[in-house]
Order: C-alpha cells, then sequence, then structure tokens
C-alpha cells in the first residue's frame, strides 16, 4: 500500500520550477518529490495546462530580431520534464547525479552525506541519519528543501515520511531525529549555511560545506 504523503511543495515553488526559475539543487527535490507525489504531479499537469492555455489567448505582437534570436537560443537548453516514477528508494532525478558523485563523507555519529552538487548558488546532497539519531540543533540563512526517501524524521515541524519535503527558512530552528522506523535518507538542498547552536558543528562546517 503506497504511504499517503502529508507534506508538499508550495505551490509558488512548484511555479517557479516549472517555469525554470530554481537553481539545479532546488529543482531536483522538487523533480524526485513529483516523481513520488501523485498530488503535485497532477498539480504540476494543471498550471502547464493553464499556461497554455493563457498563451494561446494572447494578442501577437510584433517580435524583434534579438527576441527571436533569444527564443531559438534558448531552445538548446533544459527545461523541465515530468519526473519519471520512482523505482526503489532512488527517483530517477537523484539516481543520475549520483553516478558521478563523491563517495560517502561521515560526518560523525554515524550521520554520512554525499555530496550530489557543491554551490556556490545552492548545494544539493544526500544525508543518512542512523534510526533515532539527532541532526545538531539549527537554523538557517536561506532556504532548505529537504526530501525524505527512506525512514522518516521528526522535528518541531512535524513528522516527515518518505516523499515528505521540509520547506525551511528564515525563521525554522529545529533539531531533525531520525524514527525509530529505521534509517533516515535524505536529499536536501541548501542556498546558505545553516546556523549551528553548538560551537563544535560550527567548527566543522567549513569542512563539511554544510
Amino acid at each position: 500500500m503506497t504511504r499517503q504523503i502529508t507534506h508538499h511543495i508550495p505551490l509558488d515553488l512548484l511555479r517557479d520550477w516549472a517555469a525554470g526559475r530554481l537553481a539545479a539543487a532546488f529543482a531536483t527535490v522538487i523533480a524526485a518529490h513529483v516523481a513520488l507525489c501523485d498530488d503535485c504531479r497532477a498539480a504540476w499537469e494543471a498550471e502547464d495546462l493553464l499556461a497554455g492555455e493563457l498563451l494561446d489567448r494572447l494578442p501577437p505582437v510584433p517580435v524583434s530580431l534579438a527576441a527571436r534570436e533569444r527564443v531559438f537560443a534558448a531552445l538548446d537548453h533544459a527545461v523541465p520534464v515530468l519526473p519519471r516514477e520512482a523505482k526503489g528508494v532512488l527517483p530517477a532525478p537523484v539516481v543520475e547525479l549520483t553516478v558521478a558523485a563523491p563517495r560517502w563523507q561521515s560526518l560523525g555519529g554515524g550521520i554520512r552525506q554525499q555530496i550530489l552538487l557543491p554551490g556556490p548558488d545552492a548545494s544539493l546532497r544526500l544525508l543518512h541519519i542512523p534510526s533515532g539519531r539527532k541532526v545538531p540543533e539549527h537554523g538557517h540563512g536561506g532556504l532548505e528543501l529537504t526530501l525524505v526517501l527512506e525512514g522518516s524524521f521528526s522535528d518541531s515541524e512535524g513528522r516527515f515520511g518518505r516523499g515528505d519535503v521540509e520547506c525551511a527558512g528564515n525563521d525554522t530552528n529545529h533539531q531533525p531525529v531520525a524514527g525509530d522506523d529505521g534509517s533516515c535518507l535524505c536529499l536536501a538542498a541548501t542556498d546558505a549555511p545553516l546556523r549551528f547552536r553548538g560551537w563544535v558543528p560550527r567548527l566543522l562546517q567549513p569542512l563539511f560545506g554544510i
């Protein structure tokens, strides 16, 4: 039986992703979530159809040669496509990045990370958190999207299981703890360093790139 996903991508971010306005790290998290979530997949399709209808109703306007050249040049750029459904734990958009990713890196306490996309604008990583283990308490200097791929974690914002996404911003301070249903595997994108309270995580932060 498929688990009911209760924490979804905010509609404004879903629209930005569909329009190609997000950094690759955030776009990958959203694509992976859409591959797991029927509701957000349907919302994406509805937004895409609505945008097409609105474009069809716009009156024609003269286009300059420079604008025409920009349009044709943009045809060579990658655009968001409906992600394939997940096969196993990792959705297709994530599998494609792990092929060339470096080895897992220990962060201490059994917690490990695998950086899939380094910064500077936004970074993307896989996090493996053993059952019952707490992540050091921290806040955020920007946006963080965390998608659960396996297991679960809980914090002040609630419980997040497979397919759920936590959207954390400047006003979020939390200490996620992996559930007792096994290790938690997450896909996390951030566009700013975390704000750790403890001095040890702050000391090691430049080494781990978080």
